[in-house]
């Protein structure tokens, strides 16, 4: 395989990805509203002559290169979130700008960036005839994955792979092009959106006495989900604090993945409130918690940590501790419910598929994480590591066990943030490497047992 050929050949399409993440920047995408970016990519796929361009039902965008049945993916989720407060951004999030470096604009980073590197990748494995026999390549631009997670790729595997007549099991690897400053990442924390409901009686505020209100529960209940967070785990704190899945005596089995993926968290994201007025006691009182699971920890385990919460159980049948469902139709119309409860999972480092990433950086970029003067204060960690938030691996891996590894454009501080940005030369990086792996994937060494660990799915018969 000729490194330096398939660098220039990356080089040279530096301008083409710009051009075509600017297009895509200019189209706002926030989830359930991504046809516009959607119907860009498309095009962009047929002008580059993909075999084939097409959308399935949920809105996924995928382009096939290649003839094989073994089938290697590109991921790439193609909605954002919103601006958030105009007056944190210094320049039009849409419109954005470019110089020599950088290019300006919401979704740079999260995560269209590696939309543009990944069709370009595959453009340059068909150029160079990089695809080896028996396979063939599968990019994807996914909808919806800010809403929630995998959700896409939940219907990938159970609505359209039957469609076309191919089965989960053909899938060798996907490589998630989500921002990886540099790096390649072998897995992730899980998460769930938690809710809390608690009840209470109303009556008028002259007379407080005479109800029941909702929002002081909530609040007693609101500093032990804090404490739960916040504490040590110490013999003599009542909660003990979610630090305690890093210790062997709490976590025996997984504390070393843990450690490796960093503890849990929750955080009380939103609340609500019933009340028939505001001259009256609040009868009811809501929270979401984002719950963030490390090894070890399971959606049900999660659920019985709050409701074995003091303030939780103090106030018994008042008190309701559930998981969310989601349930928003996509850009095309079309629903597919399911739980929002997205599986922690780690691959090993010896796994074939991280290590043909890991063989490709070396033969191209050598063992260190490269990019711009710009970016290197966020580099300076080992090549191999994981992300901190969460990508559609919950579902690929976590769900599925269909092997899933990282190497994206831009950065994760980029993620959510007021003038987002990526760098030019992580796309044209990105690009070569995505192009270089199929070659260097070692079937002979794939294993059955790439994950390391791998959270349970629920009870829930989601089809």
């Amino acid at each position: 395989m000729d490194f330096e050929k398939i660098k220039a050949a990356a080089e040279g399409y530096k301008a083409d990805m710009t051009r075509f993440l600017r297009d895509m920047i200019r189209i706002p995408s926030e989830s359930c509203e991504e046809k516009g970016v959607c119907e860009c990519i498309k095009a962009e796929m047929e002008k580059l002559g993909f075999d084939k361009a097409e959308f399935d039902g949920l809105g996924n965008v995928i382009g096939w290169m290649g003839e094989g049945d073994k089938i290697i993916a590109i991921d790439s989720h193609i909605d954002t979130v919103g601006i958030g407060n105009i007056n944190n951004w210094t320049h039009d999030p849409y419109e954005g700008y470019e110089d020599d470096e950088v290019i300006y604009g919401r979704g740079g980073s999260d995560q269209e960036g590696g939309m543009a590197s990944a069709v370009y990748g595959a453009k340059i494995m068909k150029d160079l005839g990089l695809i080896p026999a028996g396979y063939k390549i599968m990019v994807v631009g996914s909808v919806q994955e800010e809403d929630c997670d995998g959700m896409c790729w939940q219907y990938i595997v159970n609505k359209f792979f039957p469609s076309i007549g191919v089965k989960k099991e053909q899938v060798e690897f996907v490589i998630s092009t989500e921002p990886t400053d540099g790096g390649i990442y072998r897995g992730h924390r899980g998460r769930m959106e938690i809710r809390v409901d608690v009840k209470g009686i109303s009556c008028h505020g002259s007379a407080p006495e005479r109800g029941d209100n909702a929002i002081y529960k909530m609040a007693d209940i609101l500093q032990d989900v804090r404490a739960l967070n916040e504490n040590d785990d110490a013999d003599s704190t009542e909660i003990k604090g979610l630090v305690k899945m890093l210790n062997p005596k709490y976590n025996p089995d997984h504390y070393e993945d843990a450690r490796f993926l960093g503890r849990g968290t929750c955080t009380t994201s939103q609340i609500f409130y019933t009340s028939p007025s505001r001259c009256a006691v609040a009868d009811s009182c809501s929270i979401s918690i984002d719950r963030r699971m490390t090894a070890g920890e399971t959606w049900d385990s999660c659920l019985e940590e709050i409701r074995n919460l003091p303030n939780v159980k103090k106030y018994g049948d008042d008190v309701k501790v559930s998981m969310y469902m989601y349930d928003r139709p996509s850009w095309t119309g079309e629903v597919y419910e399911t739980e929002a409860y997205f599986p922690t999972w780690i691959n090993k480092e010896s796994a074939a598929h991280v290590q043909a990433l890991v063989d490709a950086h070396h033969a191209l970029f050598g063992d260190k994480r490269i990019g711009p003067d710009g970016a290197m204060h966020l580099r300076n960690r080992p090549l191999t590591d994981k992300w901190t938030f969460s990508t559609n691996g919950v579902a690929i891996q976590g769900r599925y066990g269909i092997p899933c590894v990282g190497f994206g454009p831009g950065a994760e501080s980029q993620a959510h943030a007021p003038n987002e940005i990526t760098w030019k030369q992580d796309l044209v990086t990105c690009a070569a490497l995505y192009a270089a792996v199929p070659g260097l994937y070692k079937e002979e060494n794939k294993t059955d047992d790439v994950t390391q660990f791998r959270a349970g799915k629920t009870n829930n018969d989601i089809k």
